[in-house]
C-alpha cells in the first residue's frame, strides 16, 4: 500500500499542477474592430461576468481590420481549447455575400451565444414628403431611381437590408456609401441622401432633436424607445426583419462540453438586472438562448444575404 501511494503521488501531483494552470489561464475575446463599437461594448459589459462565473481571467483583445475579416480570423485559426473567443456582430453574416474570406464561417468557426440585439430603424429626412412606410414607397415608386440613400459603405449590412426591403417594395434607390454609420446619418440630415437603416445607437439622438423622423421599427416587435412607431411587417411587410446583433463564437472542433459551458455562464449573465440595464442604454436588449439556435440563425442569415446578394447584384470583393 505505501508503495502505491509513493507511486500515486507524482500523478497527483501532475494533476494538482494542470488544474492550477487551467485555474489561473486566460480566456481572451477577440474584438474584430476598433474600441468603442458595440462588440467592444458587449465584450466589456460581458467581461466581468464571465471571469467571476468561470474563475478566469479574461481580456479584451481589440484586433480590427478589414471589416472584421483580421480579428475573426485570428479565433479561427486559434486553438479549440474554450480560451479564444470572438464577438462578432450581425455583418458575419453579410460578409460571407460580400467578401472573399480567408475562413468558411460556417465551418471554422462555432457558435456560443447571442449576447445581444436590437432592431435596425427604417429613418429618413424631416422634409422628405413621407410619413409612413407607405407613403415613403409610394413617393420611390413615383420617382424611380431619383432618391439616395446612405449606407455606411458598399456591402454592408445596411446596403443589404435596403436592396431586400426595394425588392420586397418594388423601389429602386440609388445608394451612395460613407465611410462609416456616423458620415450616413449625418448625410441624411443635411439632406444629402433622403433615407438611411441604421441602428438606434447612432440614430435615437438625431430623431429626439428633430433631423430625423423614423418610418419604421425592423424588429419582430415595436422598440419600447419608441413604442409608437409600427414594425416594417405590421406596415404591409408580412415577415420582413431587419436586426443587428452581437454574439459569440469559438474556434471550430471546441468541444462541445465547453461550449455548453459557455453559454449557460454567458445565459446565466444576461439575466442580471445591471447587465440588462446596461445593455439598454446601448440600445440592445439581451440575447441568450441555446448554441445550436444561435447557430441556426447565423446559417439562415448568412443563405439569405448570399440570396440578395445575388439578386442585387452585389459580388464580393
Amino acid at each position: 500500500m505505501m508503495f502505491a501511494r509513493a507511486a500515486l503521488a507524482p500523478l497527483l501531483l501532475l494533476f494538482a499542477h494542470a488544474a492550477q494552470a487551467q485555474s489561473s489561464g486566460i480566456i481572451r475575446i477577440i474584438v474584430p474592430f476598433a474600441p468603442g463599437g458595440i462588440n467592444d461594448t458587449a465584450a466589456r459589459l460581458l467581461q466581468p461576468y464571465l471571469e467571476k462565473a468561470l474563475g478566469q481571467n479574461v481580456i479584451v483583445d481589440n484586433r480590427p481590420g478589414a471589416s472584421g475579416i483580421v480579428g475573426t480570423d485570428t479565433v479561427a485559426r486559434a486553438a479549440p481549447d474554450g480560451r479564444t473567443l470572438v464577438m462578432v456582430a450581425s455583418s458575419f453574416t453579410v460578409l460571407p455575400a460580400t467578401a472573399r474570406l480567408p475562413y468558411d464561417s460556417l465551418r471554422d468557426l462555432a457558435p456560443v451565444a447571442l449576447v445581444g440585439q436590437n432592431p435596425l430603424l427604417f429613418v429618413a429626412n424631416p422634409k422628405l414628403a413621407a410619413n409612413t412606410l407607405a407613403e415613403f414607397v409610394a413617393l420611390a415608386r413615383s420617382q424611380p431611381g431619383k432618391l439616395n440613400y446612405a449606407t455606411p459603405g458598399a456591402a454592408s449590412q445596411t446596403h443589404l437590408v435596403t436592396e431586400l426591403f426595394s425588392q420586397r417594395a418594388g423601389i429602386r434607390m440609388e445608394q451612395i456609401p460613407y465611410r462609416g454609420g456616423t458620415p450616413a446619418v449625418q448625410a441624411v440630415v443635411a439632406g444629402d441622401a433622403q433615407f438611411t437603416v441604421l441602428s438606434p445607437l447612432v440614430l435615437l439622438p438625431q430623431i429626439a432633436a428633430g433631423n430625423l423622423k423614423v418610418l419604421a421599427v425592423g424588429g419582430r416587435a415595436r422598440d419600447p424607445q419608441l413604442p409608437n412607431v409600427p414594425t416594417v411587417a405590421e406596415q404591409g411587410f408580412a415577415d420582413f426583419e431587419a436586426t443587428q446583433w452581437v454574439g459569440l463564437l469559438a474556434p471550430a472542433s471546441t468541444p462541445p462540453q465547453m461550449i455548453a459551458r459557455l453559454n449557460a455562464e454567458v445565459n446565466t449573465a444576461l439575466q442580471n438586472a445591471d447587465l440588462i440595464a446596461k445593455l439598454a442604454q446601448q440600445g440592445m436588449a439581451p440575447g441568450g438562448g441555446a448554441a445550436a439556435d444561435f447557430a441556426a440563425r447565423i446559417a439562415r442569415e448568412i443563405a439569405g444575404w448570399r440570396a440578395v446578394a445575388r439578386s442585387a447584384g452585389i459580388k464580393a470583393e
